[in-house]
């Protein structure tokens, strides 16, 4: 299963500015066997620490955090070597010990010629509570596996070539395939045990039962988010949030009997494990959107399409039965793929446009900047005349370009209204994203 990070693993080893390298990124993703497998082909030896399976291991980092002594006990206690140059020192699970994150520092400053790699599921709460090594490490984030990815996994590795190519006019043959491949990704998602089960049997049933076993495993984690945290308010809100995809969030919404600040607590508390994303809305008259983000008026994404198949208890055999992509659980799971291949080809940063006015209101789904400027971005089926909102963010803003329009039918320009029609399964490469599978 080739991933986009293996690639960049290989330019991290290389790079002669190399710190410790942090990969974050939500449980089961992909975090440990892509280290593992960079280490085994890249390494001679890989001294591989799980902090979360030997947390008595924990009091290695309880004394001095000095890099040579740590590492002379983890060679006693693993029976293995680590010599700079030649081994892959990776520490997993490291949030279960936050004095392990502080000693990242003391490998860049003491033994700079090591490879150092530490993943962690829940690491943004570990952060939170203790002095983090600014500048002197460098971070990563694995998501799952993209539509070029799952293609790869699946035998379809010249599609995913070709989906990553800038977009353009394909064969109706050609785009036919891509979006029944597309159709079914939908539904698999890209976690990678799910693409795996699928690919090796076959069986999109089987790939379901491990999407379960994965939110089932989510729920288990619930209790490691905050030991004061309602775990009934957790499971709730993040149902409605894969049931509400595409809409304005208001907190009051997402479950019924709770205060807002406890749903907020929730709210945020998924967005922290990385199983949700909130996407807010933002001003886009000017560089970067962020500096206007809303912490008032926003959206949120789900970690995976194909879980949020499995937590918005949608009926599965109405919804695959659905030939039109933009008609599957009433457009937004195309929302959510757009919105999921974006945060890849965009590292993580996502904003949308809304005006809220009396008279008129519109919402545009996303933002992308490209070569400085911003673009917005719909997911729709209609013909360009029907696209009201995007028009109306095209007269607002000038200095924007062009709009991107996803949907279903073959690529088209129409620079005499400033619209682009792209196909779905270009939505990466469209925004931005540069992969490379090797």
């Amino acid at each position: 299963m080739k991933r986009f990070i293996d690639v960049q693993l290989k330019k991290w080893k290389g790079s002669m500015r190399r710190k410790p390298l942090i990969i974050r990124g939500a449980r089961q993703v992909g975090k440990t066997w892509s280290v593992k497998k960079f280490g085994q082909d890249c390494f001679e030896s890989v001294a591989y620490i799980d902090l979360e399976r030997n947390p008595d291991w924990h009091r290695i980092f309880e004394a001095n955090l000095k890099a040579k002594r740590i590492c002379g006990e983890l060679e006693i206690l693993l029976g293995q070597k680590i010599t700079a140059g030649k081994t892959l020192l990776f520490i997993d699970e490291i949030q279960t010990c936050p004095r392990a994150i502080a000693a990242l520092r003391y490998f860049y400053e003491e033994i700079p010629d090591l490879h150092v790699i530490a993943a962690g599921s829940l690491l943004e709460f570990a952060m939170r509570d203790i002095s983090f090594p600014v500048g002197r490490t460098q971070f990563l984030h694995l998501y799952p596996l993209c539509f070029a990815e799952y293609l790869e996994a699946t035998g379809n590795m010249e599609a995913a070539r070709l989906i990553l190519e800038p977009p353009k006019l394909l064969s109706e043959t050609l785009h036919d395939f891509l979006c029944r491949q597309l159709r079914n990704y939908f539904f698999l998602g890209g976690m990678p045990e799910c693409v795996k089960a699928y690919a090796e049997t076959g069986s999109i049933q089987e790939a379901f039962e491990v999407q379960a076993e994965i939110c089932e495993t989510y729920c288990l984690d619930f209790a490691k988010y905050s030991p004061n945290s309602d775990k009934h308010c957790l499971n709730i809100v993040l149902t409605s949030v894969s049931q509400l995809v595409g809409n304005q969030i208001k907190y009051s919404k997402l479950v019924e009997g709770y205060s807002n600040p406890t749903i907020k607590k929730a709210f945020n508390l998924l967005c922290l494990a990385n199983i949700i994303k909130k996407i807010p809305s933002c001003d886009p008259s000017g560089l970067p959107p962020g500096a206007t983000a809303s912490a008032k008026i926003f959206k949120a994404l789900m970690v995976d399409i194909g879980l949020m198949r499995y937590l918005s208890n949608m009926p599965v055999d109405v919804e695959y039965s659905k030939t039109a992509l933009l008609s599957i659980y009433r457009g937004a799971m195309a929302e959510q793929f757009v919105g999921q291949e974006m945060l890849v080809s965009k590292q993580d940063v996502l904003f949308y446009w809304s005006r809220r006015n009396k008279s008129s209101s519109a919402e545009v789904d996303f933002l992308v900047v490209l070569d400085g400027k911003i673009y917005p971005v719909e997911v729709k089926s209609g013909p360009a005349g029907r696209l009201k909102s995007i028009h109306i963010f095209l007269e607002t803003y000038k200095s924007c370009p062009d709009g991107i329009i996803f949907s279903e039918r073959p690529y088209a320009n129409l620079p005499e209204q400033r619209l682009k029609f792209i196909p779905l399964y270009f939505a990466f490469s469209a925004t931005g994203g540069h992969g490379d599978l090797g």
